[in-house]
Formats: structure tokens, sequence, C-alpha cells
């Protein structure tokens, strides 16, 4: 995590990473001013804190009470030696917790993360840099010394020099990546979490037999998305990019519809056609690109190379934003590799969603075919010694297609967790399957998987799959468990060279008869691409391109960012627009106009909900913000400052519509209850002297909105690697 420091007045510094602020000072007597704890101060709280958190997370898994749990931290100096001190952590239980929780309480302070990380001994490295936004040596992994190479299956390059090539390439680009965390609770099963320093929104997620491995697979995936934008997904540009020679890529062109909306000549073919406007009810206007929001300017469409004859077939970027998410994208040393690498995955979630929408029954590995795998063995076997019943299924469909399936049983909770895993190895594809499953968890949070169903329409609606597809969280059938399975057991194997094993996968979309459609990436230095597969490959219904499309956004963001700035006529057009949509009230107003919003601030936990009381209140529409109120109150998951400023407002509210009440006989009381300052937002809110109470001022110039320009500037480094490219 990267943590930049501000120098403010006097003894006082200004911490800041993620979305948070820290501000610390000095105490009088070492001529501070005492106005924030000192830095060690900080760290001392931060060793308790962490032991409070994993007792806490400890008693919230067994319905353990923890209001009478207290716990305290001190720390002994030596006399001696200042700098050797003893932490002395106590926790007081009531009698009512039994011994075996007593027992795993402890172990569970044991676990702090900062208590670990000082016992190891931390390494400190100080130097000077030019400039801390263009050094982007923050990486990762020492690099092996005396020129090892290790080569694994899949792979046409020794993880080593993987390695090297992606970090040197993200450091060209100027990208400060940082390990966020590493996880390896089963042996030769590791997974880690790496980002962007500069704009953690960016991150990849990687797993593998090693940590090489999977910290290849995390870089690979981070270039795979950068070169695909897909991290930039349903975010808006901002002004400049938006109106530049290209705001995607350089050879992406631009369609404008027909006079009544019509679709124009020159977008997708007529294969895709049919199965993107089944019905004749897609417009131009639908495909319009939320990055950009030029309506003017048309549809911003991308070129892909149609396999079956070689010819270009412009897709419209909206349409692979809103169907697609990441499905069938990736970087390889070279593009065999990248697109074995594609195929693969979109073979692993089309068999997976067609396995788990049909309820088909798969036929369980024999122990001897997997005892020829005896590392993978080890992980499975270490699982089960947990508790964690494993079951190995054969998921090609009788030899169909390259993909296996590991299901995890949580008899703790009655829940299953079932992980698919592709490749034209055997063997790679069962690896990649429990990597899958351990990726990114602890022991702990395989304590969240659903529990199996009869119930198929559970099973089959639309969403589960997206679940599936998202963390392999979804719901599977009980079905799924029985003896009697649909297909036998096939040893099957389409391995070969990377070229070989790319022409057999491409080879078995043909015998389904899929056509595909290929965009290759190297704009950035790397090999990545893009493959879709219409009627097979995306994430999203189809229908979503008319009826729940993304750039809905338009609709609403200018009017939403300039909400301070709005007349009385431009509020009532704005309120009715949110209310002809139909939109879910709980609805992320961040999510709704692709802004991305510090969390912390009301703006990151603002709804249509609360900004349609926000609009009310605006309008002195005191009935209608009472409904509201009352809505948001029944389902609020707010902060509690937030809520409490609500049960404020509704208390007002109340005494403001009656006419046998009167605020003066009230605001005593109220004011005891919310505090004054609370009360005199809310009785500012409702007399409309205050608006918008929270919401810090912006526009669409993005002014003070730091997470979204962060990720902005991010942007900008392709978008200039792209434009220097082109121009080359």
């Amino acid at each position: 995590m990267e943590i930049k420091v501000n120098f403010l007045e006097n003894l006082r510094l200004e911490a800041k990473f993620d979305d948070f602020t820290v501000v610390t000072d000095q105490p009088i007597r070492y001529k501070g001013d005492g106005s924030a704890p000192s830095p060690f101060d900080y760290f001392l709280a931060s060793s308790a804190l962490c032991a409070a958190y994993f007792v806490r997370v400890y008693c919230l898994s067994r319905d353990i009470p923890t209001e009478n749990i207290r716990l305290s931290q001190n720390n002994i100096v030596d006399p001696e030696d200042r700098y050797n001190q003893i932490f002395q952590i106590q926790v007081e239980l009531p009698e009512s917790i039994s011994e075996k929780d007593r027992e795993g309480i402890l172990r569970s302070i044991d676990r702090c993360t900062v208590k670990k990380v000082v016992q190891s001994g931390p390494e400190f490295k100080i130097e000077t840099v030019e400039s801390l936004e263009e050094d982007a040596q923050a990486m990762l992994m020492g690099q092996p010394e005396g020129g090892e190479s290790t080569f694994i299956l899949g792979k046409d390059l020794p993880l080593e020099q993987t390695i090297a090539n992606m970090t040197g390439l993200l450091s060209d680009l100027g990208m400060k990546i940082e390990i966020a965390s590493w996880r390896n609770i089963v042996p030769n099963v590791w997974s880690l979490h790496i980002r962007d320093a500069a704009s953690p929104m960016c991150f990849t997620n990687g797993k593998g037999a090693t940590k090489e491995s999977a910290l290849c697979s995390a870089l690979g995936e981070f270039i795979e998305r950068l070169n695909c934008n897909f991290f930039y997904n349903d975010q808006y540009f901002g002004q400049e990019i938006a109106n530049s020679d290209f705001v995607h890529y350089p050879n992406e062109k631009w369609f404008k519809p027909n006079e009544n909306d019509e679709l124009p000549e020159g977008i997708l073919d007529q294969y895709c056609l049919e199965i993107y406007d089944p019905r004749q009810e897609l417009v131009g206007s639908n495909l319009i690109d939320t990055n950009s929001g030029l309506v003017e300017r048309g549809i911003c469409s991308i070129p892909y190379t149609r396999y079956s004859d070689g010819e270009t077939v412009y897709f419209p970027s909206n349409l692979i934003e809103n169907l697609f998410l990441s499905n069938g994208m990736s970087a390889g040393n070279n593009l065999p590799e990248a697109q074995v690498q594609c195929l693969s995955e979109i073979f692993e979630r089309a068999v997976k969603r067609q396995i788990i929408e049909e309820e088909i029954v798969l036929p369980d590995v024999p122990k001897e075919v997997l005892a020829k795998y005896p590392s993978i063995l080890e992980g499975i076997e270490a699982l089960e010694a947990q508790g964690f019943p494993v079951v190995v299924k054969d998921a090609s469909l009788g030899g169909q297609f390259p993909v296996m399936c590991v299901t995890l049983m949580n008899p703790k909770t009655g829940g299953v967790f079932a992980s698919f895993g592709g490749h034209p190895s055997f063997e790679v594809a069962l690896e990649r399957s429990l990597t899958e499953l351990l990726q990114g968890r602890s022991f702990e949070g395989l304590n969240d998987v659903p529990r199996p169903t009869f119930n198929s329409m559970a099973v089959t609606e639309p969403e589960n799959f997206v679940e599936h597809f998202i963390d392999s969280t979804g719901v599977i059938s009980w079905r799924f468990f029985s003896d009697k399975h649909d297909y036998e057991f096939a040893e099957w194997d389409f391995s070969g060279t990377t070229q070989e094993e790319s022409d057999r996968l491409f080879g078995i979309l043909k015998d389904i008869d899929k056509e595909c459609y290929i965009a290759v990436f190297d704009e950035l230095g790397a090999t990545a691409c893009r493959i879709l597969v219409p009627d097979y490959s995306e994430v999203y219904p189809v229908d979503d391109l008319v009826w729940d499309n993304t750039n809905k956004s338009l609709i609403f963001r200018e009017d939403i960012l300039n909400i301070h700035s709005l007349d009385e006529d431009e509020l009532v057009d704005l309120l009715e627009r949110l209310e002809d949509s139909q939109l879910d009230n709980y609805t992320d107003i961040k999510t709704l106009i692709g802004i991305e919003f510090d969390e912390n601030t009301v703006w990151g936990q603002l709804t249509i909900l609360e900004l349609k009381i926000l609009i009310y209140l605006a309008l002195g529409g005191l009935e209608e913000a009472r409904d509201c109120v009352e809505e948001f109150l029944q389902y609020n998951d707010n902060t509690v400052e937030r809520g409490l400023f609500y049960q404020a407002v509704h208390s007002v509210l109340e005494v403001a519509l009656d006419e046998e009440l009167e605020l003066e006989n009230f605001i005593g009381n109220f004011n005891r209850m919310f505090g004054k300052e609370t009360m005199g937002n809310v009785v500012g809110s409702i007399n409309s002297e205050i608006t918008f109470f929270g919401l810090t001022k912006t526009s669409m110039k993005l002014e003070g909105l730091d997470r979204h320009l962060r990720l902005i500037e991010s942007y900008k480094k392709l978008h200039q690697a792209r434009k220097d490219k082109a121009s080359a």
C-alpha cells in the first residue's frame, strides 16, 4: 500500500492512502500542538485494534455476542532499551463463553496481522527519487539469483522472464504496482492481490501452484485488463479524453445513427445482428458508449477479426462492456498462448453455465487418476484435513471440452462452492480448478458459500450465473451430487504446442457452430487479445442492451454532478426522469453515473432514494420527502451518522406536516437527542435554506473527486502510450 505524506503546519502531518486521511501531531511538550495522536501512538493502537478485529471475526462466525468482551493493550518498556518492548494484550471474557471458545478467541488474537509483521521484523529501505509519481519500482518479489528458469505447462517462457517482462512494461507505463496480500492456506495453492498504488481501483488477483506462477497470473491479468480497458468499464473518462482524437483505441471507428435512431450501416455483421437484435428493438442510442458520453459523436466501435474468413467487423464498445465483462481476454508471451488462455476461459465459463443451468450430473475423477498429480492431491487432502470434503469431477461433458471441476463442501454451514478450470491440459485445468477455489480466501471465508438447492428456478435464473462468474458464489443444484451421472468419465487431452492448442480450441467452437471474433492489442508493449463468441461467451443477457444498458448514466450524469447549480425546473425534470426510469431505489449513484466517489463521503454512499429525498427537500415537497425517508430508514445501510440525520429529518417532518404541532415545542428535546449541529442542518434542509446537505459541490469537471481523477490519470497513461505508438 502506498502511503503519501504531506507536511502541514508546525509538526502536524497528513498521511493519505486509498480513500483515507490520517493526521498526526506531537504533544505540546515535544513542541507540537497536541491536536492529534503521534505516529507512534497510531502504531500502538493498530496492534490493539488488529487483535480486537480478529476477536470480532471469530465471534461473528459463531454468533457469540461481543458486548461484554473487553480488550486492552499495554506496552512494557525495557528501562535500559526503550526499543525493546513487550506488548501485553489482555482480554476479558464473560463466564457464558465456553472453554473451547475462550481458547479459540486467544488463538484468533494470535493471528493479528500487525503482530505477525512486527515479529517477522520488517525490512526498511530508504532512498531518494526524482519523482514519487514517476518512480514505478514498488515491486513485488525479489528476482531470483543465478539465472533460474522455471517452466510450467501452458507457458512458452520461464516464469522469471515473464515476470521481468511484465514488470518492465508496467514500469515503462509509469504504473507502480504493489502487492496488497498473499494467501497460501494449503500446500501448492498460492494466490495474491495486486493493485496500482496510485489508483487502487485498478487491481487483479492471481493464482497458481507456486508464488511465481501466482504472480505471473496476477501480472498477466493486470496487463490484459489494461489492454482491454476493463479497469475503466462504465466509467466516465472526463471531457479531455472524450473530445480527443480517439477515446478507446487509435483504430476505433465512429458510426452515427440514422435520423430515426436506427442502427447505422457498418456495425456488427448479419450473424451478430440476429443474435443482438432478434426483435429489431435495438436502436442507435442504446449503443452510445458510457465512457465518453458523446451522443453527437455517435457509436464508438472497435474492429475485430472474424475467425472464419478474416473479415473485419466493428463491435460497439458499449455492447462489449455491457455483455461480456472480463470474459475472453488474456495476455501472453505470444499470441497463440494468449488465445489459448482466452478460449480456455470461455469454455470454462460456458460449460460451467450449461452444467449449472441444466443441472447436469458430472462423473467423479477416479482416485487412480488423481494420484498421477501428487502436488494437486496434496492440496486437496489438506482441505479435507481441515474438515472440508472435496469432490473432483470431470466437466468435459464426455471429453468434448477442456474443463474440470473441484467442489468443496462446508459441513459447518451446509454451503457448497463449485470451482471450474479450463485448459487443453487435463493437469493444468485441474490445478486451475483448485487454485480458483481458494483464490484470495481464508478458511473463514469458506463459511460464506451458499447452500445447494432443489429449487431449479433459483439455479437457472440469469443473476445466479453472474454470481458464479464474479466469484463462484452462486447457487448450485443438489442434483449435481447424485451418483447417477449424465456423462462417463473421460481422461481427455487437448494439449500440444501453444499453436496446436489454439487451433484445437478454435476447432471445438467450429464443431458447435459458433463464430468468433478476435482483437489483438499490442500498443502497450505486450501481446494481449480479446475473443468474443456471440451467443456463447456473454455474461449478461442480450436484453440488457435495451432494458438495462449502462449508458442510462448519460440521462443523469451531468445533472447529478451539477446538482447544486440546477434551478427549480431542472430539479423537477431530474426528479421526473428518476421516477420514470423505474430504477431500483437502492441503486448506488456511483454505479448509475459511472463516477468513482470516495466511499467515505456522502457521495460514495448515495443511492437514488437518498437523492430523491434531497431533491424533494430542496423543492419543498415535504410529504414526498417524508415517504421516501420512511423507506430509507426501513432499509438503511448507510453510515450511523447519516442514519441519525434522517431519523431527525423524519421527526421534524412529522411535526411540520401536523397542523396541531409546533416545532418550537419539540426543538429542545430534538437537540438533546440528535445534537444542535445535526438539528441545525435538518431544520435548514427542511426549510430549503440548506440544499443537498453532505454533498460537496462538483461538476462535469469532477472538482474534488480525487478517487475518480486518479482513475482518469491511470487511463491517461494508456491513452498516451497508444497515441505515441500510433504516431510512431
